[in-house]
């Protein structure tokens, strides 16, 4: 049977597509076995910041970390589990052991000697909140012998404000929860962290309040463990998606995340 010269080119643009969706397939699996080498996308979270996991009014958990690893293993194609710790340090080391293959938290140089990272996601300011009737009124009351700033155990605030303070006595806490109760107790007096994690905490302390200004900022990314790096290019894709999309604003509006400005792309 003879076959035309038009249904010739039609075959070879027919087999063109089906090799490139075939190759597509393909480097999608390959992806998704990278990231998720079990099957299933573990994300580490921790209850009480919107950066990472918070309960809506209706209690359904919304969060940085919780949100962009549910879209993520959509995109991937495979399953999903989240993992809760106390604190955003556990996940770090949980990540970097490979037990956990996905989380979002501040892209430190010290954090990246243990795990890798994607582009920055959002950058978000750090301050300090103090409780209702404080006498401290703004940072520059703050450095003063007998004043106690809690942090969170192995967070970027423990490892940072030690050089900023020289008189006040800084506080390692073991989570967010935890400090709460210790401004009751008065075992502190103002608590140092991410903006999005002291306005949760000042949403359950009446007249509690974050103060004028911040004392840096810190970089939300990726973080998935050492080897991965050929997911890289795929992750940075996914997060330029989410940010050109609005996928990204709709995640902090739902997790009520404040305090936060555009990352800077590197």
């Amino acid at each position: 049977m003879k076959i035309s010269s038009g249904s010739l080119a039609r075959l070879a643009l027919l087999a063109v597509a089906i090799i490139g969706l075939l190759g597509t397939h393909a480097r999608a699996d390959g992806e998704a076995k990278l990231l998720a080498p079990s099957g299933t996308l573990r994300v580490g979270i921790y209850p009480g910041s919107p950066t990472s996991m918070v309960n809506d009014a209706a209690g359904k958990p919304h969060g940085l970390a919780y949100d962009l690893g549910g879209e993520l293993a959509k995109r991937l194609g495979v399953g999903i589990d989240y993992v809760r710790f106390q604190r955003v340090a556990d996940i770090v080391t949980a990540i970097h052991d490979g037990q956990v293959d996905f989380t979002v938290t501040n892209a430190t140089p010290a954090r990246a000697n243990e795990v890798s990272f994607s582009q920055p996601v959002l950058a978000i300011e750090l301050g300090f909140l103090v409780p209702a009737n404080s006498p401290i009124g703004k940072v520059e009351n703050i450095d003063t012998a007998g004043v106690k700033i809690g942090v969170t155990k192995g967070s970027t605030s423990e490892r940072t404000l030690p050089a900023k303070f020289k008189n006040a006595t800084i506080v390692p806490v073991e989570s967010v929860k935890i400090a709460i109760t210790m401004f009751e107790s008065r075992e502190i007096d103002l608590y140092a962290t991410n903006k999005p994690t002291l306005f949760e905490m000042s949403d359950q302390m009446p007249g509690a309040r974050i103060l004028d200004g911040n004392w840096g900022a810190e970089h939300m990314a990726i973080a998935i463990p050492k080897g991965r790096e050929d997911a890289l290019p795929l992750l940075n894709r996914f997060v330029a998606e989410e940010q050109s999309s609005g996928a990204l604003d709709t995640i902090q509006q739902q997790a009520g995340l404040r305090g936060a400005a555009k990352a800077s792309r590197p």
